[in-house]
């Protein structure tokens, strides 16, 4: 198809697939001509994925090059790489950060992978996801918010019910798909559980405090 129908059929302009292509997140197409090309289905897939980090995920353009490195050129299927593929999608933190707190809490959980994601020559972080565990929890010292370790441990759970959900459906067949899994869960489906948190919160909160009207 041409640049015309691979619009059309992907629904992203002219103009905005034509920047794609300049800034090497979609592949060019088979040249006919000096001024034409032809692409395929790939294409139509790849600028739905490039939209999709973008646009839901909000990834700045460094960052979707990133991952899309990771998603074409997957190393092998190892917890180093898995690793790698969250970082691609990490927002950046601060170099200086104390870890201490969130490996305290890491270690009462016995999340001990996590925990030990730290230089021992250094004691600098080497898994953003700890970095960031601890920046957020920095922020809820300065702004005088306690949460309770019950409602911590909470938290925990629930998280790790559904790390265990996710990791069982890893596909496993070569190391591509698992690093799409890993990269889109993460940057796709997070807003789906921020979301659904919110939701949650108003069902419980209509469940303890009833309208007048409910009890009619």
């Amino acid at each position: 198809m041409r640049i015309s129908e691979l619009s059309r059929v992907s629904g992203v302009p002219v103009a905005t697939i034509k920047f794609y292509l300049r800034e090497g997140l979609v592949p060019e197409g088979v040249r006919t001509s000096p001024n034409q090309a032809q692409y395929d289905d790939e294409h139509v897939q790849r600028l739905r994925l490039v939209r999709a980090l973008v646009g839901v995920g909000g990834l700045s353009l460094a960052a979707t090059k990133n991952v899309l490195g990771h998603l074409d050129e997957p190393t092998g299927l190892t917890l180093d790489l898995l690793g790698a593929a969250h970082q691609a999608v990490a927002p950046e933190l601060p170099v200086e950060v104390d870890l201490a707190p969130a490996v305290s809490l890491l270690r009462r959980w016995g999340w001990d992978a996590c925990a030990d994601a730290v230089d021992k020559d250094t004691g600098d972080r080497v898994d953003d996801a700890l970095g960031g565990l601890a920046v957020a929890l920095a922020a809820l010292d300065d702004a005088g918010f306690v949460v309770e370790p019950e409602r911590m441990d909470i938290y925990a759970d629930a998280m790790m019910q559904v790390a265990r959900a996710e990791i069982a459906g890893l596909p496993t067949e070569t190391p591509g798909a698992a690093v799409r899994y890993v990269v889109l869960g993460t940057v796709l489906v997070e807003p789906v559980l921020l979301a659904l948190r919110r939701l949650a919160q108003r069902e419980a909160s209509a469940a303890r405090f009833p309208s007048p009207t409910s009890r009619l």
